[in-house]
């Protein structure tokens, strides 16, 4: 079949196919960038935190209505750490200033020398007075963990002292110290000048993400410092269950500290899981609307399709008519109008591709997103051709078996 008369009869009636290429070009922009924001957004929410079975662990937060001094507060903390380990079922407790993913953190600026005028990142530090390596589970990739005699007992509210060790994630490291691989025994500066605050680092975690969870590699920007910190209004623990049993734990460790303060609490407990839904919450959100969104728009592409293709079949009976009274087979027929399609769906790819990589451009400077690969773009294109021959092949063949009589009858 030779091309250039379907083509002369396209730009006689160039409407109609404007109307469907233009429909499959933008189609085909917005499909691709839509399903790869959808592939970047699943992949952000299934990262792991660092910590090893998320769904074996849970935060715990006891708050006293009334509060004594330094060496009673220590003796509270004590004894609720004592209290949570004896729960059945508990398999690790550790005081924790702040939970990964918890969208609620502190940051803290980081430097490798105090004459810096900047901060060489912003990291998150998780002050913890037990071992937050063994509750969470974190792989420890160089050095070691903290020490006993390493943890400083320290009042917020009369002491500027500071923890002499430090382990950071390997992200954080990386940061620090370009090109290099190791960290164990370098000094790392909680903020610049004089006053800054140094620390040895003794270990070093494969990942650790902050409460922010941020998608770049800040979301990694973690670091753990030994200390038993009173002055706050509010103990901190996170504990680790033993699998399946943590809904039972919550219940039992809540009853366990309630029974033994000798004064009223509120309590406060989320597990890792909840975490985890809240933080991506509006990612899902988001994947969900674009996947709808990108339905809607092959089911309104495809529609138009077959709409447009059915309008030319009744326009062109007569001429299907005389084609098939001059021998054109019906494979003829439909073969016409599959090629028809295809060369209007091409240029609809062909356009609907420099739009997409244009739109994606868009995204990358204004909102940090990452570039289209190639594969969307080649599925998008087999998916817009693959659904303009299904679109048009009915009507196409409704024309086929169109009788030359019935076609050339008049109206």
């Amino acid at each position: 079949m030779e091309i250039r008369p379907i083509l002369s009869a396209l730009l006689r009636n160039k409407t109609g196919p404007i109307l469907v290429a233009v429909q499959v070009a933008l189609s085909l922009a917005i499909l691709a960038n839509a399903l790869h924001i959808v592939q970047v957004r699943q992949a952000v929410s299934a990262r792991t935190s660092g910590i090893a079975n998320e769904q074996d662990v849970f935060a715990l937060q006891i708050r006293h209505l009334k509060n004594g001094g330094h060496q009673d507060q220590l003796a509270v903390q004590y004894r609720e750490t004592a209290l949570l380990r004896a729960v059945p079922g508990v398999m690790s407790v550790a005081g924790t200033s702040q939970m990964p993913l918890s969208r609620s953190g502190n940051y803290t600026g980081l430097a490798v020398d105090r004459k810096q005028v900047k901060s060489t990142a912003q990291s998150t530090t998780y002050f913890g007075a037990d071992s937050l390596v063994k509750t969470w589970g974190l792989q420890v990739v160089e050095g070691r963990d903290f020490m006993p005699n390493e943890i400083p007992e320290i009042d917020q509210n009369t002491s500027d002292e500071f923890p002499k060790v430090i382990m950071i994630t390997r992200k954080l490291g990386e940061k620090m110290w370009p090109g290099q691989s190791s960290f164990v025994g370098k000094t790392i500066y909680f903020g610049t000048g004089e006053k800054a605050k140094d620390a040895r680092i003794v270990g070093v975690v494969e990942k650790l993400q902050t409460p922010g969870a941020q998608i770049d590699e800040t979301g990694e920007f973690s670091s753990l410092v030994p200390v038993r910190l009173t002055g706050d209004d509010a103990d901190n623990y996170t504990l680790r269950a033993e699998p399946g049993q943590l809904d039972r734990v919550i219940k039992e460790a809540e009853a366990a500290v309630r029974a033994a303060s000798p004064t009223p609490v509120v309590i406060r407990t989320r597990s890792m899981n909840e975490m985890r839904t809240n933080r991506y919450r509006a990612d899902n959100a988001l994947a969900w609307m674009l996947v709808t969104v990108s339905v809607l728009l092959l089911l309104i592409t495809s529609s138009g399709i077959v709409g447009m293709a059915s309008l030319w079949v009744t326009q062109r009976r007569k001429q299907i008519g005389v084609r098939r009274a001059l021998g054109a087979r019906r494979v003829d027929i439909l073969r016409y109008f599959v090629t028809e399609n295809i060369m209007i769906t091409s240029v609809g790819v062909a356009a609907g591709v420099l739009l997409a990589l244009g739109l994606n451009q868009l995204l990358v400077s204004q909102l940090e997103m990452a570039r289209l690969p190639a594969g969307y773009l080649l599925a998008g294109a087999g998916v817009f051709w693959a659904l303009g021959i299904a679109a048009v092949y009915g009507p196409a063949w409704r024309a086929a078996t169109i009788s030359p009589a019935t076609a050339t009858r008049s109206a």
